[in-house]
Parts: C-alpha cells; sequence; structure tokens
C-alpha cells in the first residue's frame, strides 16, 4: 500500500486532453489539489468540470504556452493562488505534427522544440523554488519512446525533443537531489488518444498487432506510472526513465511477433 498523495498540489501541464489529461484524472482521483494548463479555454473549462465529477482532490486551470518563460510563472502563481503550494510537477505538454527532412522548415523545427524541450525546461524551472519548499517535490516529465529507443518517419524533430528530454533529466535530476526533488520520466508506446482514434481503425488496428500484448496503452497506464512516482515510496528514485509501451520496443523483428 502506498502512502496516499491526498491533499498534495500537483501542476500538469498540456493536460485539456490525451495523455496530459489522463495524468491529471489519476491524480485527482488519488486526492491530489490538480493545477492543469493548455491554451484552449473551452477545453481547458470541459476538463476541470469533468475531472471536478470524480470526487477526489480539486481541479483548476491556467492558459499558457509552455514555451515562454512568463506564462510558466503564472501557472506557479496560480497553483499556488489555487492550493497552497505545490508539491508535483508533470511537464507533460507537447506537440507532435508529421514532417519529414525533406520538407521540414526551420519554423516546423523551432515549434517542436519550443515546446517539447524548451517548454520542459522553463517548466521546471519556474516550479524549483515551490518544489523545493515542499520538501517532496516529485518531477515527472512525458517523454516517448519515439527519439530514445525507437524512430518513425516523419518526426525526426519530435523524437530529437524527446531524447533531449531524457538529457535534461538526469543533469536536473542531479542539481535537484539536495533540494529534496526528484526528476523521473515516462516513456508511453501507442496510447489511445483523441489523436489517434482519428487515424481510423485499420491504423489502430495494425499498431494493436505490433504490439506483444497486442492492444495499444490507455492514458490510465501512463497516469498510473506517473502516480508512482509522486508517492513517498519512490522518493529513492531519480534520473530514471519508466517505458509503459505493453512490450513495444522488444521483438526484434517482425517475425518475432509473427512467432508468437
Amino acid at each position: 500500500m502506498f502512502t496516499s498523495i491526498a491533499g498534495r498540489s500537483a501542476i500538469v501541464t498540456g493536460a485539456t486532453k490525451g495523455i496530459g489529461k489522463g495524468i491529471a484524472r489519476v491524480l485527482v482521483s488519488a486526492g491530489a489539489n490538480v493545477l492543469i494548463t493548455g491554451r484552449n479555454e473551452d477545453d481547458a473549462k470541459a476538463t476541470v468540470a469533468e475531472l471536478s465529477d470524480l470526487g477526489g482532490g480539486t481541479v483548476a486551470y491556467c492558459l499558457g504556452d509552455v514555451a515562454d518563460a512568463s506564462a510558466c510563472a503564472r501557472m506557479v502563481e496560480a497553483a499556488l493562488n489555487a492550493h497552497g503550494g505545490l508539491d508535483i510537477l508533470c511537464a507533460n505538454a507537447g506537440i507532435f505534427p508529421d514532417a519529414k527532412l525533406t520538407s521540414m522548415s526551420e519554423a516546423d523545427m523551432d515549434r517542436v522544440l519550443d515546446t517539447n524541450i524548451k517548454g520542459t525546461l522553463l517548466s521546471v524551472q519556474a516550479c524549483i523554488p515551490e518544489l523545493a519548499k515542499s520538501g517532496r517535490g516529485r518531477v515527472i516529465l512525458t517523454s516517448s519512446i519515439t527519439g530514445p529507443i525507437t524512430g518513425f518517419p516523419g518526426w525526426s524533430h519530435y523524437g530529437a525533443s524527446k531524447a533531449a528530454q531524457l538529457g535534461f533529466m538526469r543533469t536536473a535530476a542531479i542539481e535537484l537531489a539536495p533540494m529534496g526533488i526528484t526528476v523521473n520520466a515516462v516513456l508511453p508506446g501507442n496510447v489511445i488518444t483523441e489523436g489517434l482514434e482519428d487515424l481510423g481503425a485499420e491504423y489502430l488496428k495494425a499498431m494493436e498487432m505490433s504490439i506483444p500484448q497486442r492492444r495499444l496503452g490507455s492514458v490510465a497506464d501512463i497516469g498510473n506510472a506517473a502516480l508512482f512516482f509522486t508517492t513517498d515510496e519512490a522518493a529513492y528514485i531519480t534520473g530514471q526513465a519508466l517505458v509503459i509501451d505493453g512490450g513495444q520496443v522488444l521483438p526484434e523483428s517482425l517475425a518475432a511477433l509473427e512467432a508468437m
């Protein structure tokens, strides 16, 4: 049995949909008071209303772009105003537009790197003072298997940003350890989200067949892994990356899956 995180204050960036929303849902259900961030107010309000019905912790929102340092400062201030402190940052905000190297523009690169890696650094940087005051500060980054472990055509800029998050994580974990802050990452595989559903049933079936467990992950699968890193029992774990992919990266070839 893990120590309860009820009453702890968390920020989850990019939490108006997808994996971020799933992480927020798990934390709220565990009793944490959560501030979600995003850029669309209608989505933010709808998510707050949905998560508030869970009967766990309280939920609030703050609009902003994580690639903007002033927006990151505002989200910390909003968390303090709403929940009185800050114990947990789930730096989840990220984008994944498709662009092959032969046609990728500099603007395409900048957009992905600004949100996915600069946004991660700025989010963590803004939260450090309050996480240190907590005495049990937790940072959980949402990276990906794409970049650190695998590749996929059209996602070279995305993969670079997700690998960069892990490079940042290792040094940040060293620097923040004396402050009682841990820094870890979750690496999702193929997870069923609104965006993935839009690709159609045939695509989803093909993705399922590439995973030994023969199913796509759920946002709750990622949220539960993030929840573990927030607990007191995970206090001695820092600088680590946890793959949550149903075994997707394990087969050496398609033949290994066919041999099942």
